[in-house]
């Protein structure tokens, strides 16, 4: 189980049981749950036993413990000593006591009756994970088994396959009753206290005749339209109770889990087969322009921090592998809330990263009523960007623009259902976030009577909507890094006018550039210098390995790529700009020192 993440690494022995997809689902309710439940307090090592030599320091104690060492401030200093002594700074051997250690024990008692049959045994199962490994934890024994069996036949101790098996097969159309729970009472001698008792079900287990001091979780499947979750509350004998929403996997993978969960057999998908190849196939950068995000072949996305200079030491990036059976969607960094990444798996949308709302941090989901209008229909415009912004009531707006350059507006997500992912605008050509605003360029909508004959510039969020005309009259735009001399809304923006020609919109004015013929603009810039430079185009030669900058002055080149690029982008939000090569290496260079920030090469297959 090495792709667990670190968190989960406690459970790695018990999650090995289920395949990695399903440990991946189950993961995050074990570390929940196991929160709720706490640990199990290990006996033995205490004082008040009969002593057991020493353990450790402390700084209080009787002077016939004093340390050796202590012993030299009366020789050497006395009047330290007695300071030290004042202050509680001095030395004490510890002493470590040993007391009678009875047997111990988890019980656990399942509910496998109407009440809890389907989705609460999902909660179940990863209760068992976190209860097995609690136990483990301190040495205890683990006994287990489902109230409407018989504990002759039935009772497990430890985890394994085939326990787990026998468990889900075990239904009964007989709710819990006060009988089956003396009948296992007497078989495991549980009268006798202290015990570690818990029973597992629905609410109504607490009312029945001798579970007086158990422990109890309660798991219970909200009625609501649409609800995809369960609520777990966690009722210890001597404890505050908690409760936990667990929000459920796929409806495909919820079938697995109570059916047969150690299977590897999936239903076929219609999305290629997951690989192992870490191989980058795009990149873009973030909306602010201060990370970079990375797409490996395997459906990987990487939010990597651009380093500072060629010497700055990378931290490690942030990465999200989507289960087997989802595609990425688009993606996006936030600089307060981390990566988002937005995947389609069947026929909705989930998004793996939490959303901001005033409530706080929300999992959300999305649907699309036509089907003919999903973002993710042209496959070679994949993936898309997702742009952040967060109003002043603290609730996260998203946007996402595909490659038939319509701007998808997603509805921020609620407690009931799935959110709404619908088209906010029709040809948008670019989007960035620019001085902390998101911002998008509309292209010239034609001649038609009442329609738009030029570019404009739409600011996100804002009611009503504020659109500034930008004249130019193709609309094929760029955002692009610079110092100073920006214009208020849009910071450096170059638009296409015509076939040749491109305008700079700076706060005086409007610069025209012509770009010779064969060349590809990938983005704006204004270099850094010691000596003012003005902003102008990144264009890509007709070699489609040399990257020339055109501006006010003479064109110069800038770099030269190892091979054919396949993508290149300039940040616009510091002097950085990328290029993906057809072999698949990619780089990161900088405007300001001129050398290569980063380089990633593909790994050699044998």
């Amino acid at each position: 189980m090495t792709a667990l993440p670190p968190a989960l690494r406690p459970w790695a022995t018990q999650l090995a049981l289920f395949p990695e997809d399903l440990a991946q689902y189950l993961g995050p309710h074990v570390a929940r749950l196991s929160a709720a439940l706490g640990t199990l307090r290990p006996r033995g090592e205490a004082e008040g036993g009969e002593p057991q030599g020493y353990d450790g320091l402390s700084r209080r104690g009787n002077f016939e413990r004093l340390l050796v060492s202590e012993w030299l401030w009366a020789l050497e200093a006395p009047e330290e000593l007695v300071r030290r002594a004042a202050f509680g700074e001095l030395s004490f051997l510890k002493p470590a006591f040993r007391q009678p250690q009875g047997a111990r024990r988890t019980v656990v008692l399942l509910d496998v009756g109407p009440d809890q049959l389907g989705l609460p045994r999902i909660a179940h199962l990863a209760l068992l994970v976190v209860l097995a490994r609690r136990a483990e934890a301190v040495g205890a024994a683990f006994t287990w088994g489902a109230l409407q069996t018989d504990p002759a036949r039935a009772t497990h101790t430890g985890l394994s396959g085939t326990s787990l098996l026998a468990w889900l097969e075990a239904r009964s159309p007989t709710p819990a009753s006060a009988q089956h729970l003396t009948t296992w009472r007497e078989a495991l001698d549980l009268s006798r206290a202290p015990e570690d008792v818990w029973l597992v079900g629905s609410s109504r287990l607490g009312r029945l005749e001798g579970a007086e001091g158990m422990s109890r979780v309660e798991v219970c499947e909200p009625m609501e339209p649409g609800a995809h979750r369960l609520t777990v509350d966690v009722r210890p004998s001597a404890r505050v109770p908690r409760s936990v929403v667990l929000e459920l996997p796929p409806p495909d993978d919820c079938l697995r889990l109570l059916r047969n969960p150690f299977s590897s057999d999936r239903a076929p998908s219609a999305w290629p087969p997951r690989t192992a190849d870490r191989r980058i196939v795009k990149f873009f950068f973030s909306g602010e322009g201060r990370r970079v995000l990375l797409f490996s072949a395997n459906g990987g996305v990487e939010a990597m921090a651009v380093p500072h200079s060629p010497r700055a030491t990378l931290p490690k990036p942030r990465r999200v592998q989507v289960p087997s059976g989802q595609r990425v969607v688009a993606a996006g960094w936030r600089s307060k809330g981390g990566l988002l990444v937005l995947a389609r798996h069947l026929g909705a949308y989930v998004m793996h990263g939490q959303v901001h709302t005033p409530k706080g941090f929300r999992k959300a989901r999305y649907h699309m009523t036509d089907d003919l209008g999903r973002p993710d229909i042209v496959g070679s415009a994949l993936p898309l960007s997702l742009l952040s912004w967060v109003d002043p009531q603290g609730q996260e707006h998203l946007w996402l623009k595909d490659g038939k350059d319509r701007l998808f507006s997603l509805a921020p997500p609620t407690s009931v259902g799935t959110s709404a992912l619908v088209v906010e605008e029709e040809q948008v050509s670019a989007m960035a976030e620019v001085n902390s605003r998101p911002v998008c360029v509309l292209r010239p909508q034609g001649g038609g009577a009442g329609q738009a004959v030029i570019s404009r510039l739409k600011v996100l969020g804002e009611e009503p909507a504020r659109k500034v005309p930008l004249n130019a009259r193709q609309g094929e735009a760029y955002f692009g890094y610079s110092p100073s001399g920006a214009h208020p809304d849009a910071g450096l923006l170059a638009v296409r006018d015509k076939a040749l020609d491109w305008r700079l919109f700076l706060d005086t004015g409007v610069s025209v550039l012509l770009v010779p013929e064969g060349f590809r603009v990938v983005g704006v810039v204004q270099p850094p210098a010691a000596a003012p430079s003005p902003p102008g185009l990144l264009a890509l030669a007709p070699d489609q390995r040399t990257f020339h900058f055109f501006s006010r002055e003479s064109s110069r080149v800038l770099a030269v790529a190892s091979g054919p690029v396949e993508q290149a982008a300039a940040s616009h939000g510091q002097p950085v700009f990328g290029w993906l090569t057809q072999a698949g290496e990619f780089v990161l260079w900088d405007l300001m020192e001129q050398a290569v920030l980063y380089r990633s090469v593909p790994e050699a297959t044998p």
